[in-house]
């Protein structure tokens, strides 16, 4: 199972009920992995970036066939020690990022992360499988 990550932009996707995404790659691999996908509270909310009503997203992630999971206790440890490692490496953000959370859920679960984005999880979590185009 994949996380569906946070690079598919899904504008109007759903309004009219058909894959509408930036990039063909996210399309085919949402597609592909339709059915057997997870999204946490940080891809839903990334998710509703475009949307014009929560029942949009819920559209989109009834068509896909996304499985909405709660971070648990170990993901959010781990994005803790992920952050640590940021700060310590001298970056400057104030508070965890995004990624921290779903790079954590997938080593967690033992996933892999769908994104076209590989660098950042790549060096907090090394352990994670990543399909990148």
């Amino acid at each position: 199972m994949a996380i569906a990550a946070r690079h598919a932009n899904c504008k109007q996707a759903t309004a009219r009920n058909v894959i509408s995404f930036r990039l063909p790659w996210a399309s085919d691999q949402l597609t592909a992995y339709a059915g057997a996908s997870r999204i946490n509270p940080i891809i839903y909310s990334e998710l509703c970036y475009h949307a014009i009503g929560i029942g949009e997203v819920d559209q989109l992630v009834l068509n896909f066939g996304f499985q909405f999971d709660e971070l648990p206790e170990e993901a959010l440890f781990l994005a803790s020690q992920a952050y640590r490692a940021y700060k310590q490496r001298g970056d400057s953000k104030t508070a965890p990022l995004p990624d921290f959370f779903i790079g954590a859920h997938a080593q967690a679960l033992g996933i892999p992360i769908l994104t076209r984005d590989a660098g950042r999880y790549s060096s907090y979590f090394p352990g994670v499988q990543l399909i990148c185009p």
